[in-house]
C-alpha cells in the first residue's frame, strides 16, 4: 500500500475520490490513506499536488516542467555580459548597483591566467593564515594544556571537547 496524506486544501475532495472507488481506499491514519499501487496510478493529479506519498513530496510531472522551463541554465562566455534579471526578481528592498562606465573587453586567454593564478595564490595565502591562527590558539599551558584522547592521543584544548570525542569516536572504550 502506498500511504498518502493530502494536502489540508484538497483532504476532503480526495477522501470523495477514495470512497468512490471499488473497492474503497481504506484509511491509514486520522489524515492518511493506504492506496493499492495499482489504484495510486489512477489518482487525479490535482489530489496529488502538495500531498506527502510515502513520507515524501509529491512533485507532479507539470511542476518538473515549470520548474525546468524557469531554470534555463545560461553558460557564461568570457567578455560576455551575463542576462539582465526582470524588475521581479529582486526584493523590495534592493538596491541597485551603478552602471559600470566601460564596456565589458574580450577576455585575453593570458588575462584569464592571471586572474586563476590570482585567485589561487589567496586560497594559498588564506590557507596558510588558517594554519598560523590555529598553531597560533593551540595552548602551551593552562587549562586545555596536555588533553588528549587516551585511545587515539588527539589533542584537545578543552575537557568537554575531549570527552565528547571519546563518547562519540571510540564508544566501546
Amino acid at each position: 500500500m502506498i500511504r498518502v496524506q493530502p494536502a489540508p486544501e484538497v483532504r476532503v475532495a480526495f477522501a470523495r475520490w477514495a470512497v468512490a472507488q471499488r473497492p474503497k481506499v481504506r484509511t491509514y491514519s486520522t489524515n492518511e490513506f493506504a492506496v493499492p499501487p495499482a489504484l495510486f496510478t489512477w489518482a487525479p493529479e490535482e489530489l496529488l499536488i502538495g500531498s506527502v506519498v510515502d513520507g515524501h513530496r509529491y512533485r507532479s510531472p507539470l511542476e518538473d516542467e515549470r520548474l525546468a522551463a524557469a531554470s534555463e541554465v545560461h553558460t557564461g562566455i568570457p567578455g560576455e555580459a551575463l542576462p539582465l534579471l526582470p524588475d521581479s526578481a529582486y526584493g523590495p528592498d534592493a538596491v541597485p548597483l551603478p552602471e559600470p562606465e566601460r564596456q565589458l573587453a574580450a577576455t585575453s586567454p593570458a588575462a584569464v591566467e592571471a586572474a586563476t593564478t590570482a585567485d589561487v595564490v589567496a586560497v594559498e595565502v588564506a590557507s596558510a593564515d588558517q594554519q598560523a591562527a590555529s598553531t597560533a590558539a593551540a595552548p602551551s599551558e593552562g587549562e586545555g594544556a596536555g588533553l588528549t584522547c587516551d585511545v587515539c592521543t588527539r589533542p584537545f584544548t578543552t575537557r568537554r571537547g575531549r570527552d565528547m570525542h571519546r563518547r562519540q569516536a571510540h564508544p566501546e572504550a
